[in-house]
């Protein structure tokens, strides 16, 4: 079991910048998939990025890539989705997902959120004009 509590949303204006983290509860986070969606007013939940537990894959969708980086400290529980160059499109609640990875290299990034088994609460990021 992994309980995920995301943090760090807020009201920004466009163009600034946001850290949001999301600690994991239990000992064995470095064996995690970890994965951050987001879920806009009246839109479908959308996959935002993800990193693998060994760090050493990364993959974006489109239209963040290049504005988002993902990361996660391992000796801290922790994954962050560091936000900048923000645009109004970008508000959403913001999701962290985890999915037990066995400790498996070479695996494909996990990208769709049936993928995840375990969830956090969310976080708004509400991004102004």
């Amino acid at each position: 079991q992994v309980q995920l509590v995301e943090s760090g949303g807020g009201l920004v204006q466009a163009g600034g910048s946001l850290r949001l983290s999301c600690a994991a509860s239990g000992r064995t986070f470095s064996s995690y998939d970890m994965g951050w969606f987001r879920q806009a007013p009246g839109k479908e939940r959308e996959f935002v990025a993800a990193i693998r537990w060994s760090g050493d894959s990364t993959y974006y969708v489109d239209s963040v890539k290049g504005r988002f980086t993902i990361s996660r400290d391992n000796a801290k529980n922790t994954v962050y989705l560091q936000m900048n160059s923000l645009k109004p499109e970008d508000t959403a609640v913001y999701y962290c997902a985890a999915d037990y990875s066995g400790g498996v290299y070479g695996a494909k990034v996990k990208i769709k959120g049936d993928e995840y088994d375990y969830w956090g609460q969310g976080t708004q990021v509400t991004v102004s004009s």
